[in-house]
Order: C-alpha cells, then sequence, then structure tokens
C-alpha cells in the first residue's frame, strides 16, 4: 500500500485529483476502456513514479505532473472498481496456481489490516495468516469483496475489522445501522461458508487527519458496542483492539500510533497477541 501513515494514500488521491465533477467527467461520465462482461476486467497494475514518495511527505507542495497523471488514473480506476477487486485477484488466483496449504486465516479489513501485512509480514507468514485489507475501504466494500478475497481462499477463521472508514465518511453518509447489516452479511457468509468468525473492535481515535472535525471517538465506542454485543448473542469471537489501544480517552495511545489513527510497529506487538488469542479461541468453536 502506497501511503504515509500521518497522511494516508486515500486523502492524498482526493486532494490532488479532487472528488468534485470536472467538466472533463461530465463529458466523459464512465472511464475509458472496455465495459460490460470480459474476459479480465482487471488493467495491468499501475507502478507507482518515483516522485510519488516525496510528494506524499510534503502534501502541501503541488505535486509534479507525473504524480497528478498516477493520481488521476488511480482514481479512474476505483470508479470502475468501487470494492476494488482488482487489488487481490492476482493474488489469489496464484495462492491457488501454486498449490498452496489453505490459510488458517484471512484478515479482511482497511489500512489498519494493510500496514499490519506490510509492517510485520513474518507475523502473517509464521502463523499462516492471509492479510486483505484496503486503505481507505468502507464495510460495504469489504463485503462485496468477502467471497473472492475471504470465503475462495477456504480459510478456517476469518477476521473483520472494518468501520473506521465509514465513521470518517470515505464513501459518503451512512448510519450505524448500514455497517451493521454489513458486518452481519459478512458473518453470515462466513457461517454458510464453514468459516468461523472474528470480530475485531474498531481501533481508537480521536480525529481523522484526513477528515478534521468528525469526532470519531464516541461513534467508535457506539459501533463496538454493538460488535461485542452481536458477537455475545451469535457466539462469536471479539479481539478488542480498541480495549488494547485506548488512552483512555476515547484515542489512541499515543506511543502506539504516529497519526492518531494507524498502528505503528509497538502498536502492531500490542495488537498481535489479542489477534493470536481470538485466532485460537475462533477454532475451538463450532462453525
Amino acid at each position: 500500500m502506497m501511503h504515509s501513515r500521518s497522511f494516508p494514500f486515500q486523502a492524498f488521491v482526493a486532494a490532488v485529483v479532487g472528488l468534485a465533477a470536472s467538466s472533463a467527467s461530465a463529458q466523459f461520465p464512465f472511464p475509458p476502456g472496455p465495459r460490460g462482461i470480459v474476459v479480465n476486467p482487471c488493467p495491468p497494475p499501475l507502478v507507482p513514479p518515483p516522485e510519488l514518495a516525496m510528494a506524499m511527505r510534503n502534501p502541501q507542495q503541488p505535486p509534479p505532473p507525473a504524480v497528478v497523471n498516477f493520481l488521476r488514473e488511480t482514481e479512474t480506476r476505483a470508479q470502475a472498481d468501487w470494492a476494488n477487486l482488482c487489488r487481490y485477484a492476482p493474488d489469489n488466483e496464484a495462492f491457488g496456481a501454486r498449490g498452496a496449504h489453505l490459510p488458517i486465516a484471512v484478515f479482511l479489513g482497511d489500512s489498519i489490516t494493510e500496514g499490519w501485512a506490510r509492517e510485520d509480514g513474518s507475523f502473517f507468514t509464521s502463523n499462516r495468516i492471509v492479510g486483505r485489507g484496503i486503505s481507505g475501504q468502507v464495510s460495504g466494500q469489504n463485503l462485496l469483496r468477502f467471497r473472492q478475497d475471504v470465503v475462495d481462499l477456504h480459510p478456517k477463521v476469518v477476521q473483520i475489522l472494518i468501520g473506521t472508514n465509514d465513521i470518517a465518511g470515505n464513501a459518503g453518509p451512512t448510519t450505524y445501522t448500514n455497517i451493521e447489516r454489513n458486518l452481519t452479511s459478512m458473518v453470515q457468509l462466513a457461517r454458510a461458508s464453514g468459516i468461523r468468525v472474528v470480530l475485531g473492535t474498531v481501533t481508537p481515535a480521536s480525529e481523522y487527519p484526513w477528515r478534521h472535525g468528525m469526532q470519531p471517538a464516541m461513534k467508535i465506542e457506539h459501533l463496538n458496542v454493538w460488535i461485542r454485543d452481536y458477537a455475545r448473542k451469535h457466539n462469536l469471537v471479539v479481539a478488542d483492539y480498541h480495549r488494547a489501544l485506548e488512552d483512555g480517552k476515547g484515542g489512541f495511545r499515543s506511543e502506539w500510533t504516529s497519526d492518531g489513527v494507524h498502528p505503528n510497529r509497538a502498536g502492531y506487538m500490542v495488537m498481535e497477541p489479542v489477534a493470536l488469542a481470538a485466532l485460537a479461541a475462533a477454532l475451538q468453536r463450532a462453525h
């Protein structure tokens, strides 16, 4: 994933490209390229320009043309593939083709999960966990990816850790009910497929660097109350990352994060025993 922990990639794309309709988008409402039923809807992966890393470290400076063009293409692809099914499609295909052992678990989520797999890949490989997080995603996007990125990999357990970007409004306005329905649908899909479920509580945040003024702390806790209660009623395991990482005021403990939202390496070290305990508990439960 190409984002700075202090300035998420999703926000950088929005800041440079802009999400409001322009005259160009009015004239060309659909991204160029094939549409409808095709053999392979996924274009070749984008190669980020060398200038991208520097531009993201200095988001207040005008980015060079190569970065602007790269981000425009990123946004165009996002419009054509809202759930980003193309992101892990090649990895999933290669996973099956090489006859690898089935994973013990798939971790599904957003940048918290994506950053985890990048920051401590050995934790994933040594515990036969497959990471399927995508920065900026909301629960509806995870739901759309669920069959491809979870069910088709045939894990014993799935961990679902999603919701903070719904609260941030990354995909526009929503409701708690919408998030809860998306989580419920993923749980039902998993159980119908014989996959045990771990629900992760949403990690703490008192402010979103890419969207100020959202006052997320209480909203996150409200959602987490539902997650814990739903898990109790349906005999699911909870990985309570919020309680492990929270500073006592609803925010992220400063020594475990670099931006108040995303764990740093020390933060992930705190999360890992919570994850392993939850996986062990889930494996002991009936489907």
